[in-house]
């Protein structure tokens, strides 16, 4: 299935001052971030942040940072300690009687947006175990893009891959995912995402 704009989230995963240096090809792992946060805006998608123990690994770019609707810190490596999750997640059926209203009177819910699109680092720890912690939700399917990932070793990097592959991720490219979000060369935003991409 081709990814909907209108279906998705982004989340950036610790791209923090301190910890780029070290890894592998990190320089082309956050222009591929850029991006992505470049494309997410483009095309409304919501962007979420985190930052793993930022007093000692520093902050996001700020060109990242202004992306997100919101950057939280977390020191567990799945992102389980910040409100994530709650905002990934669709939200509740509304309770008591507001369904018996008069349908003018209904406030329309927010579509829910179902497919995480996860991009970060390190791919083997905190973007794994985050994806992992994130398809144990029936609702959600995520989605992780390779080459905005990395790992200070290419082999870790590789082999949480191929187990988000075995654990039913779907993994994807920077272009895949801004090619599948503008789906036609027709689109009014043709000529900026191109500029993106390319």
């Amino acid at each position: 299935m081709l990814l909907d704009a209108s279906d998705c989230q982004l989340v950036l995963v610790d791209y923090q001052a301190r910890l780029m240096p070290a890894i592998a090809h990190g320089d082309e792992v956050l222009d591929r971030a850029n991006r992505l946060a470049a494309l997410a805006t483009l095309f409304g998608v919501p962007c979420w942040g985190t930052e793993q123990v930022p007093d000692k690994l520093g902050p996001m770019p700020p060109t990242l940072r202004q992306a997100c609707r919101q950057v939280w810190a977390k020191a567990a490596f799945d992102a389980s300690d910040t409100p994530l999750q709650q905002h990934l997640c669709a939200p509740p059926r509304p309770a008591g009687n507001a369904r018996s209203l008069p349908r003018h009177l209904q406030k329309p819910a927010a579509p829910p947006r179902h497919t995480v699109v996860l991009a970060g680092c390190e791919a083997h720890v905190c973007v794994m175990q985050t994806a992992l912690a994130l398809l144990e939700h029936d609702e959600l399917e995520v989605v992780v893009v390779t080459d905005a990932c990395g790992s200070r070793r290419e082999r870790d990097r590789d082999a949480a891959f191929d187990r988000l592959a075995a654990e039913g991720a779907t993994l994807v490219t920077t272009e895949m995912v801004g090619f599948e979000w503008l789906r036609s060369a027709r689109d009014e935003r043709f000529a900026q995402a191109l500029a993106i991409l390319k």
